[in-house]
């Protein structure tokens, strides 16, 4: 298995919860996209991020089964663990501020992968709901205080990849925020926290807390094989 580390973004006010993101912090060692789709398959976060130039702020984003241009919690995880003030994604470049404990992005909602942003009249319905059948991207919602914008919500990827339901996710909160115009706080899944707001620019901003869970360090090649990738470096 490929080295990498393991986070919890958009964790609760006391630490716990948040979704967990995988990092290969040597993007390097997985060039192709085929293989970091297999790679991201084989560990089955719901995205995994390959990092290829960490100065820069450079990332790739992956599910199990697709590549992403933008997903929100890999690039507030990742903007935490590289302590970078921008990212460099597929679909463009996405600012970060590290304020209070929090890492927050800016990005445009149409970056955001397609969500059906469905609402409902009250947490105890969004809290009741079965995880649906494979099929369209449902984020569930209900106002907890709709003049305090605070929000209970679940998502159901629908993917059919083993994910049924995300803990936290960036993306549809972001989407969220921009259809209602406002600042949100948003508990989601288990009791994770999503900060979401409009910015200038017709931006929005999504953050939330980051926890590091633990490093798996790369199995060491055997001889033969570093022998043969320095005897390809030099055809």
């Amino acid at each position: 298995m490929i080295g990498h580390e393991v986070l919890r973004v958009f964790c609760g006010p006391d630490g716990r919860h948040g979704n967990e993101l995988g990092v290969v912090r040597d993007g390097a060692a997985v060039p192709g996209r085929a293989e970091r789709q297999a790679v991201a398959r084989e560990l089955g976060f719901s995205e995994t991020v390959f990092v290829d130039d960490p100065g820069r702020g450079e990332i790739d984003i992956y599910t199990p089964s697709v590549r992403l241009p933008f997903a929100g919690h890999p690039c507030v995880g990742a903007a935490w663990l590289l302590g970078v003030e921008q990212l460099v994604t597929a679909a463009g470049v996405v600012a970060v501020r590290h304020e209070d404990g929090l890492t927050r992005i800016e990005a445009r909602p149409e970056w955001a992968p397609g969500r059906t942003l469905r609402q409902y009249g009250s947490v105890a319905e969004v809290e009741a709901l079965e995880v649906p059948p494979p099929g369209e991207w449902i984020y569930a919602w209900a106002w907890q205080d709709e003049a305090a914008g605070t929000v209970r919500a679940r998502a159901f990827p629908g993917r059919g990849d083993g994910i049924d339901e995300d803990e936290a996710t960036g993306a549809a909160a972001l989407l969220l925020a921009a259809r209602l115009g406002r600042a949100l706080t948003i508990t989601q899944g288990r009791g994770s926290q999503l900060m979401a707001g409009p910015r200038p620019g017709g931006l929005v901003e999504v953050g939330g807390r980051v926890v590091p869970v633990e490093v798996q360090p790369a199995p060491p090649r055997a001889e033969g094989a570093r022998r043969c990738r320095k005897g390809e470096a030099r055809e």
